[in-house]
């Protein structure tokens, strides 16, 4: 035993790393993790204390774990079954399908990267690209929604710019978790947006399997009491009017809800712009009837550039005004009491009138439906047709601009002179041809306030 043995030098070396190896993950590893995680809990139980929402437990979850929760979910169990059933496969080749599936699905959220990082990104790039405007906003209502309730903010998609707002926004409510599309899972930015708590979802997947996965999750975050944020549209507005909702995650909330169990409350929120910076690439997108567009990188290395020359030289003025409203708060408990047919459909329905009905009314939209309706004189007589406009939306009760008539006029012209979407002559203001399509997208968003408004058939108090 007391024996020298020599060995080379590079299995002495090879031994050694094994055993430090061995040495880290057995017990220095679980000492650091258990170290940084006994911090990170009592810097979530301080924040905690000024959010108006807490950071549900769910939400805190390791990553690892919500995986194996899922995977192993009874439901998703019969799912995987069935889908090795149809296709002829070995089970624990359909149990490795799923096993993909959430672990593409289930986000690792960090408390330190949401309120730290993301947050104030979000405020500085908010604040410094548009004045910022909260329209309708009943702070009464919403501090009077069950504070053990699972809140869901239900959101109309006009930019990716909504995704940044809302985080600012919320900032002081809770954390926020949000289901993102195919775009998000390019690195590095997929690691970003995991940390900041969002879920990917493939938006064109028709498998059986992949959509029991992802319902289960977005069920189990609802029970637990995640606050999230949901665009019903499915994708960006591409013409500007609100579509109607798309029920995939809707109904995965609806069904996954038991009377007696922890309540689900909708509040409605609608984004409007005076400019959207995605507008022209959505306007040809929806002219060539594809949803999905992919801008030049050219063009976007180029705006970027031209962006950042004119920060640097203290030329850049804001894309005018990004407002924000919050509609009625919808129970999902009081939905299925009274509503007749399909609950899902209900609160789709529901859920979309409350969106339209406070969508902000900027400048940029409302010169644009009356530059749009026929000839105007001058700035003095567009001012004119700008408080008649105003006046009608006040009787039609919607929230209009607390300025006077001619403040919005000059704050709209101001954005269609610079971007030369309208010219000023002898003849009048003209709005020219190639840039009516544009006018034509703004103006579509406000359009429903002026048309006859279509209640759905649900009478929710």
């Amino acid at each position: 035993m007391t024996q020298t043995v020599e060995l080379p030098l590079w299995i002495l070396i090879l031994i050694l790393l094994f055993a430090a190896v061995t040495f880290a993950s057995h017990f220095l590893f679980p000492s650091v993790r258990w170290f940084f995680r006994k911090r990170m809990e009592r810097a979530v139980a301080q924040l905690n204390q000024r959010l108006q929402r807490p950071i549900s437990p769910f939400k805190l979850a390791r990553r690892y774990d919500m995986i194996q929760r899922l995977i192993y979910d009874p439901q998703v169990a019969e799912a995987i079954v069935e889908h090795a059933r149809k296709g002829n496969l070995p089970e624990n080749v359909a149990f490795e399908t799923a096993r993909r599936y959430a672990r593409e699905i289930v986000p690792s959220f960090s408390a330190t990267a949401y309120f730290t990082i993301g947050t104030r990104v979000a405020k500085w790039l908010s604040q410094s690209m548009y004045s910022v405007r909260v329209d309708a906003f009943d702070r009464e209502k919403l501090d009077h929604v069950d504070k053990d309730a699972a809140v869901i903010f239900v959101m109309n998609h006009r930019s990716n710019m909504d995704y940044v707002l809302v985080t600012y926004l919320a900032a002081g409510t809770g954390a926020l978790s949000y289901a993102v599309g195919e775009w998000a899972r390019i690195w590095p930015m997929s690691w970003m947006i995991r940390a900041m708590g969002a879920f990917f979802i493939r938006r064109q997947s028709r498998g059986a399997l992949y959509r029991k996965v992802l319902a289960r999750y977005v069920q189990m975050a609802t029970a637990g009491g995640v606050t999230q944020a949901v665009f019903p549209e499915g994708g960006l507005s591409l013409n500007g009017r609100i579509a109607p909702a798309r029920l995939g995650l809707l109904n995965y909330i609806v069904t996954g809800y038991h009377p007696g169990a922890r309540d689900v409350v909708f509040v409605p929120v609608a984004f409007n712009y005076d400019r959207v910076i995605e507008d022209k690439f959505l306007i040809a997108a929806d002219k060539a009837g594809v949803r999905r567009f992919r801008p030049p990188i050219q063009t976007l290395l180029r705006s970027f550039l031209r962006h950042l020359v004119l920060r640097l030289t203290g030329r850049f003025r804001k894309f005018g005004t990004a407002a924000v409203s919050f509609g009625q708060p919808l129970s999902l408990a009081e939905v299925l009491l009274a509503a007749d047919g399909d609950p899902t459909e209900a609160v789709g329905a529901a859920l979309m009138a409350r969106i339209a009905a406070v969508v902000p009314v900027l400048p940029v939209p409302l010169l644009a439906r009356i530059l749009l309706q026929g000839e105007v004189r001058s700035t003095a007589h567009l001012a004119g047709l700008v408080d008649q406009a105003l006046a009608d939306l006040r009787h039609r009760d919607v929230v209009v601009p607390q300025r006077d008539s001619a403040a919005v006029t000059a704050d709209g012209m101001a954005i269609l002179l610079s971007r030369d979407l309208v010219r000023d002559s002898d003849a009048g203001l003209q709005v020219p041809t190639e840039t009516q399509d544009i006018l034509h997208y703004y103006a579509a968003s406000i359009a429903h306030h002026f048309e006859a408004v279509h209640t759905p058939e649900l009478n929710i108090p």
